[in-house]
């Protein structure tokens, strides 16, 4: 039988809105706080760790390969190896695959994977007009070259070009992530009160929820005037939310027909997951009572306008090769990028029971580091499973560019 890959034990930041408390700590910061909180918890031996993987979408020009930076300020030794690994909103779930292929390959048998953003410190742009002359400011030697280059400049090549905003936004359809929402909305004849009552639910369950998430978060210390303050819970849940807050939100992407609003669709947000994992022969070899294993992954394409529909063929694709589908698992965790996308998924494979989806809340009422979401899903999946007795659970999330992906996750 080929070496499965299992999941020893993980932690998380706190999830916090862009902007708010941890807006400050750079993505590099963030995982390595994460990682740090994983070792001291499970008193894991750093240096038996083969590779740090870690799943990061807008990646800090100041920390390339960010795992690595997160690798080496968290402690492990410099012998580790570290790959940082990008699949839009699916890269925390690519963490934890490429670890498996890792496995099943012979590659490596230990591993820390994982994902993190910080979407609060992507960074603007100048437009592409200054950057020539910069450059020639940069050349001109003298004060009457300096002045001549200074010159050159115009209040137009000082408007920032906003990066979330381009990263967010679909070079090939040319939709941004909630036009996509907008076309499912209205493809599938989803209503605003449908969608809002949706997010109601998410904030609801997440509140409902706080005590047994807390066992997956670190506190987070912040520096400065902050220090003695610990960041200790998300930051997003609302316990006063109601239908009627929601329904004075204006449409965020189609302001004169539109539905999706910032109410109904998920958070920027900034935090990090760390998950241990290695092969199963390994763990048992140390000892180490696994929370769960991998036991199959599927990735799939679809439109990049109708990206928000991606778990659909990524969870039909994983049931063939498993066996294991919405009907015969415990719990399915969907990502809440939009609710209009999650219900157009759940109008696509057809009913899904309400007590199995979703059941602590998510993204809407948790946010949604892109980065980071997959290795959360998977470490809210498993502690989950483990409190309910159950066994099997699915996680999937829409990508961006027009993909799926679905974990299989067996306890």
């Amino acid at each position: 039988m080929p070496e499965r890959l299992v999941i020893v034990d993980g932690v998380r930041t706190p999830f916090c809105k862009a902007g708010s408390e941890l807006a400050r700590l750079p993505a590099d910061e963030l995982g390595r706080i994460a990682v740090d909180a994983l070792l001291t918890r499970t008193g894991f031996d750093p240096a038996l760790v083969d590779e740090v993987i870690f799943g990061c979408v807008c990646q800090p020009v100041d920390a390339p390969n960010v795992a690595r930076v997160i690798a080496l300020r968290a402690g492990l030794p410099e012998a580790s190896t570290a790959a940082t690994v990008h699949r839009n909103c699916a890269s925390g779930f690519e963490a934890v695959t490429t670890a498996a292929e890792r496995v099943l390959s012979g590659h490596g048998s230990v591993f820390i994977v994982g994902g993190v953003e910080s979407m609060s410190q992507v960074p603007l742009l100048y437009p592409e007009s200054a950057a020539p002359k910069f450059a020639a400011l940069a050349r001109a030697r003298g004060v009457g070259a300096k002045l001549a280059a200074l010159s050159a400049f115009r209040p137009a090549d000082f408007k920032p070009r906003i990066a979330l905003k381009l990263g967010l936004t679909d070079p090939v359809s040319g939709l941004n992530m909630g036009e996509t929402a907008e076309v499912l909305a209205r493809e599938f004849k989803i209503s605003r009160e449908r969608q809002d009552a949706f997010a109601l639910v998410s904030h609801q369950r997440a509140i409902a929820a706080r005590a047994r998430l807390a066992e997956e978060i670190c506190p987070v210390y912040l520096p400065g005037g902050h220090a003695g303050h610990p960041v200790l819970r998300d930051h997003e849940p609302r316990e006063d939310e109601s239908l009627a807050m929601l329904a004075r939100l204006k449409p965020a992407f189609d302001r004169r027909h539109g539905s999706v609003t910032a109410g109904n669709s998920s958070q920027i947000t900034d935090g990090a997951v760390a998950l241990l994992v290695m092969a199963e022969s390994r763990a048992a070899s140390l000892g180490l009572k696994p929370m769960g294993r991998l036991a199959g992954w599927a990735y799939a394409g679809c439109d990049p306008a109708r990206m928000g529909l991606g778990p659909v063929p990524a969870i039909r694709k994983l049931e063939q090769a498993t066996g294991h589908g919405p009907g015969n698992v415990d719990l399915i965790e969907i990502n809440e990028a939009f609710a209009a996308q999650v219900l157009a998924v759940l109008e696509s494979l057809g009913d899904i029971p309400e007590d199995r989806l979703n059941v602590n809340g998510g993204a809407i009422a948790l946010g949604h580091p892109v980065g980071a979401t997959g290795a959360r899903l998977t470490l809210t999946a498993l502690k989950e499973l483990g409190r309910r007795g159950g066994q099997w659970a699915i996680v999937s999330a829409c990508v961006g560019g027009g993909q799926g992906s679905a974990l299989l996750l067996e306890r």
